[in-house]
C-alpha cells in the first residue's frame, strides 16, 4: 500500500512517540481488492488525546467532527482518531455513548466494525495486517459477514450497507447475516441515510440488481419501500423472463440503465437510475388477465403516484439545481413513448412536445434498459426487443435537436407590445397559439412568429 506522504509522516511522528498508526477501514478492503483507496481512515494507538492534537496541528488546519467523540480531519481524504468503543444508549443512528481508548487492543477496536472485510488493520509504516476476525479469508470468498452478532444490530443502516456491498464488491451475504439483518427494525433510518445507501448501490455498482434483490430477501423493500414490494408476484404481459414477474423484470432493466448512465453527469445519473427502478411502479394496480394474456394498460400514467410516494421515502427533490424529483415522473409517464412513436410515426410536433415535458435523451436511456430488460438471453426470436424503437427515437431526436428540451419560444412578450399591444391575458393565448405552430415546423423565424401573430390580433 501507498499511503499519501502525511499519511506516513503522522505515522512516523506517532512511532517516535511510542504509539502505532493503524490504517482501518475502507482503505485497507479496497486495497485487498485490488482498488485503489481515496480516502484513508487512520486509528492512534498508544497516544493521550492532547498528545494527538498537538501532533496533528502539524499538519496545518485541522477540522474537528463530531460532538460526543473527536474525528479530526486533515484536508478531504484523511479522517485521523482514537480507537472507540460505542455503547448503544436510544432509538436511532445518534442514539451512542462513545468513548475513546487509546490503550484498547486491536481486536476490542475492530469488533465495533460492522463487516469482517471492514474490520482489517494495517500499520502505516511496516504495513503489517491485523486480521482477527477472517476479513481476508472473507474477501477471497467474496462473502460478506457480520463481525459481531452482539452488536451489529445496533446500527440499523447496516442492513442497508450489507445490501450495498454486495452490489458494489459482487458479494453473497453469508446466510447467518442474512438471518440477523431480517430481523432488524429499519424505521428508525432518517430518509438521507436510507437515500445515501441506496445511491451508492445505484451508482457505484455494475449490477445493482444484487443489491436490490438483498432489499428484498433482508425485508428492506417490506420495512421500507412498499411500491418495490408491490411488484412481486405480479405478472408481466408476456413470458419474457425466468419468473415472469414485474420485479425480475425491474432489476434486469435497472442492470441495463446503469450500463447507460457513466457520461451524464450525477444529477442526471440519478434521474435514469431511479426512473428505471420506479418505471413499472404502476403494474401492480393494473395488471389484469384477460384476452388469453397478461395486459397492464394505463400502468405508465397509473405509476405516477406510487413514484412520488417512493421518492418523498427518499427525500429526493432537485440536485444540483436539477428537477429530478419532476423528470423521475415524467419517464415513468412517459416510458413507453418511445415505443409508440416507433409504431404510429408521428410528426416533428409530437416529439418537441414531448420535449417539453421530459428531457428525450433520458427517456431513451430509460425506455432502452426498459427494451433490453425484457431481451435475456437465453430467449430467442427476440427482434423486436433489441431496442430498434428507442434507436430509431433518438436519432429522430437528434435530428431535431431536442436531446435536452424542447425548443424556446420565437415569440415573446416584448414582441407583442412592439406591435402595441397592451399586456393582457391576451398575451399567453396568443404566444401559446404561435408557440404551438412553433412545434409543428409551421412558423420557424421570428418574421413568421409576428405576421401570425398580427393575423391574431386583427
Amino acid at each position: 500500500m501507498n499511503p499519501p506522504k502525511k499519511v506516513i509522516e503522522l505515522a512516523r511522528i506517532v512511532d517516535a512517540g511510542g504509539g502505532r498508526a493503524m490504517l482501518v477501514g475502507g482503505c485497507v478492503r479496497d486495497e485487498l481488492m485490488g482498488a485503489e483507496p481515496k480516502d484513508w481512515d487512520v486509528e492512534i494507538y498508544g497516544i493521550a488525546p492532547p498528545k494527538l492534537r498537538e501532533i496533528l496541528n502539524h499538519f496545518g488546519e485541522v477540522n474537528v467532527v463530531g460532538e460526543a467523540f473527536t474525528v479530526y480531519k486533515i484536508g478531504q481524504d484523511l479522517d485521523v482518531a482514537l480507537p472507540r468503543r460505542e455503547r448503544k444508549v436510544g432509538r436511532g443512528h445518534k442514539g451512542f455513548v462513545i468513548e475513546g481508548d487509546q490503550s484498547m487492543p486491536f481486536e476490542e477496536a475492530a469488533r465495533r466494525r460492522d463487516f469482517t472485510i471492514n474490520a482489517i488493520m494495517q500499520d502505516a509504516l511496516t504495513g503489517e495486517i491485523i486480521d482477527c476476525y477472517g476479513g481476508q479469508e472473507d474477501i477471497k470468498n467474496k462473502l460478506l459477514r457480520v463481525v459481531s452478532t452482539e452488536t451489529f444490530a445496533e446500527d440499523s443502516l447496516r442492513v442497508l450497507r450489507a445490501a450495498q456491498f454486495a452490489a458494489r464488491f459482487e458479494f453473497e451475504i453469508e446466510a447467518g447475516t442474512q438471518a440477523l439483518c431480517r430481523t432488524i427494525d429499519l424505521t428508525d433510518l432518517p430518509r438521507e441515510r436510507i437515500w445515501g445507501e441506496l445511491e451508492k448501490l445505484l451508482l457505484k455498482a455494475r449490477k445493482p440488481s444484487i443489491g436490490l434483490r438483498y432489499f428484498y430477501d433482508l425485508n428492506i423493500a417490506g420495512q421500507l419501500f412498499p411500491e418495490l414490494s408491490a411488484l412481486v408476484g405480479v405478472p408481466q404481459e408476456k413470458e419474457w423472463h425466468p419468473e415472469g414477474n414485474v420485479d425480475v423484470h425491474t432489476l434486469m432493466v435497472v442492470d441495463e440503465a446503469r450500463k447507460l448512465i457513466d457520461e451524464l453527469e450525477f444529477a442526471k445519473q440519478v434521474t435514469v437510475m431511479l426512473g428505471a427502478l420506479c418505471h413499472d411502479f404502476g403494474k401492480p394496480a393494473t395488471t389484469r388477465f384477460f384476452d388469453g394474456r397478461w395486459r397492464s394498460h394505463a400502468h405508465d400514467e397509473a405509476g405516477v403516484e406510487p413514484t412520488l410516494s417512493f421518492l418523498d421515502t427518499l427525500g429526493v427533490f432537485t440536485l444540483d439545481g436539477y428537477d429530478v424529483r419532476n423528470q423521475i415522473v415524467q419517464l415513468v409517464r412517459y416510458h413507453l413513448t418511445p415505443g409508440m412513436f416507433y409504431k404510429s410515426k408521428p410528426g416533428d410536433g409530437a416529439f418537441r412536445r414531448l420535449a417539453a415535458k421530459v428531457e428525450p435523451d433520458l427517456l431513451y436511456r430509460v425506455a432502452k434498459a426498459d427494451s433490453l430488460g425484457r431481451n435475456p438471453e437465453w430467449l430467442p426470436k427476440a427482434q423486436w426487443f433489441k431496442a430498434e424503437a428507442q434507436e430509431w427515437f433518438i436519432e429522430k431526436v437528434r435530428e431535431l435537436d431536442i436531446e435536452r428540451k424542447a425548443p424556446p419560444p420565437i415569440l415573446m412578450g416584448r414582441h407583442l407590445i412592439e406591435l402595441g399591444l397592451n399586456p393582457s391575458p391576451e398575451f399567453k393565448r396568443i404566444i401559446d397559439a404561435v408557440y404551438e405552430k412553433q412545434l409543428d415546423g409551421q412558423i420557424t423565424n421570428l418574421t413568421e412568429a409576428i405576421d401570425e401573430a398580427r393575423k391574431m390580433i386583427g
